[in-house]
Order: structure tokens, then sequence, then C-alpha cells
């Protein structure tokens, strides 16, 4: 299942003379989920909550402390876990200001933070007095004056103050992992269950279990639920199939194991969200 994709600009969001965007935002638990590119940098911290990320590709499950610096090309969408009232605080600045930053510190910052050539973006996990410290600067940019200088100054105190020599960048999930969890979103793997993940996987269950729970924080038969789940939602908004065979197309025999499953996801039954949501459109969100 692929997600719906979009290209944020970020002169949509700034009014003229504004050097960045800040918001700080409760995220939605249930689709439309809009996968999407920008023209801009963007940094977000997980405040509160669970928050599942979709990013290149890859699907992980963020906690809080976790600090993700998102390039331009990168595609990613954001939705916060069910019952975990997922929030972030969000800055979004223009490229020339980052542009500015790497030339003028290359030799503290090329190669890392938002300049990372990685496949994945660079991604921090803070605790303690370093993810209040964090949390207090991004805060702080709610009320400032949004200048070039503000947005600077914050960038600059966040990469070499309040990320001090003991933070580092997180190892995300293996090549192996990745590829299994890109290959869970096709049909063809996520009919088959967990089965099909391992078998993409090329692993013994048991690794492939341990880390699945470690990277994605679910087990293998939990995160291909969740696809497949989410599949049979786009196919109740997007079609007038029968339920039945909504769950039958997602590789459920079983249909009050799919009733079951749908309600702890979506916090209502099949038919329930497509009178819900049959007539809904994707809301656009620069997050």
């Amino acid at each position: 299942m692929r997600l719906p994709q979009k290209v944020f600009k970020i002169d949509t969001y700034l009014p003229p003379g504004d050097a960045f965007h800040f918001i700080r935002k409760t995220l939605p638990e249930t689709p439309p989920v809009l996968e999407h590119s920008h023209d801009y940098y963007e940094l977000f911290l997980v405040e509160q909550g669970q928050v599942h990320h979709w990013i290149n590709g890859l699907e992980e499950l963020l906690e809080p402390g976790h600090l993700a610096f998102i390039r331009p090309h990168d595609r990613h969408a954001l939705q916060a876990a069910p019952g975990t009232g997922g929030r972030i605080l969000n800055v979004m600045f223009r490229k020339p200001t980052a542009d500015h930053l790497v030339q003028r510190y290359a030799a503290d910052m090329e190669g890392k933070f938002f300049w990372t050539k990685a496949e994945f973006p660079a991604s921090i996990r803070l605790a303690g007095p370093q993810k209040e410290r964090a949390v207090n600067a991004m805060l702080a940019l709610q009320s400032s004056h949004r200048s070039l200088a503000m947005i600077e100054h914050f960038l600059l105190s966040m990469m070499t103050h309040v990320l001090d020599a003991t933070a580092r960048a997180q190892d995300r999930a293996p090549a192996w992992l990745i590829h299994a969890a890109h290959a869970a979103r096709e049909p063809r793997v996520f009919r088959q269950g967990a089965e099909g993940l391992i078998a993409a996987a090329g692993r013994s269950q048991a690794h492939v279990c341990r880390e699945a729970r470690r990277h994605l924080g679910l087990s293998p038969t939990q995160y291909v639920n969740r696809i497949r789940i989410q599949h049979a939602a786009m196919m109740l908004s997007g079609t007038s199939q029968p339920i039945a065979n909504v769950a039958e197309d997602c590789g459920f025999e079983n249909l009050s194991y799919f009733h079951k499953l749908f309600r702890e996801q979506y916090g209502t039954t099949p038919r329930g969200y497509r009178q819900r949501h049959a007539k809904s459109a994707p809301i656009d969100a620069p997050i």
C-alpha cells in the first residue's frame, strides 16, 4: 500500500517577513495519512505519546524525546499511535538558511544533522536534561519574533549546546528489516500475514521478531496486521466492496477477527468507519 503523496511548499505557511514556522500539534490517530516531501528543512521532536513515522519506505515507532532532522527530499508522514496522545514540536525553515549554516560552520556540521547523505535522515533519542533543554528551546520559538536571526540562533544552539557530545544519531533498522517492512506494504506480502514479512526478511522467525520489536515497536504479526487494517480502511473509504470482500482481500479468513482488529485500531466497526469516511477528502497538513 502506498500512502497519498504531496510536495509541501514553505511559502504556503510563512507570511511575508517570517523566516520559520513553528507548531505544537497533537497528531491524529486515524487516516488520511499524507506522505509528503518539502522544499524546506524540518526539525521535529516527539513531546509526548507515541508516533508512527513513515520515512523513505520504512515505518518506525517513535517515543518521547525522539528528534528527527528531515531534509527536503525525504518522504515522510506522521500519525499518533492510538490511545497515546502523540504530540510533536515542529519547526520548518527555508533551504537558504540551512545552506548558509553548513557553509559557515562546515567543520562542525557537514555530513551531520540535516546534511547527512545517508538514506535515512539523522535521528537522535534524547532523555533527561537533554530532552528538557530541547523542549524548552523549541517552545521558546512559539512566542518569539520569527526572524532569520532567531532561527539561526535556535539551530546553532540545538546543534552545539542542546545536543552535546553525548548525543549521537541512533542506528535505525538493519537493511534487511527495512526491505522486509517495505515489502510488507504490498498486498501480495501482507496477505500472507507475519509469514510474508519473515519470508521477505530472509532471517529466522526469532531473529525477525526480536529486531522488529526493537526497531518497529511491534511484533511481525502486529506490524503486518496494522498494514492490513490500514489497507482495509482505504478500501472501505474508497470503494463500495462488501465488508467481507474487503477482509478477504486483506488476507483475513476469519471475519470476526477482522472486525476485532479493526475496532482496536480505529475505535469503530468497519461499517461505522465507512459511513464516517466514505466522503472525506484527504487533509493537507505541513507535517
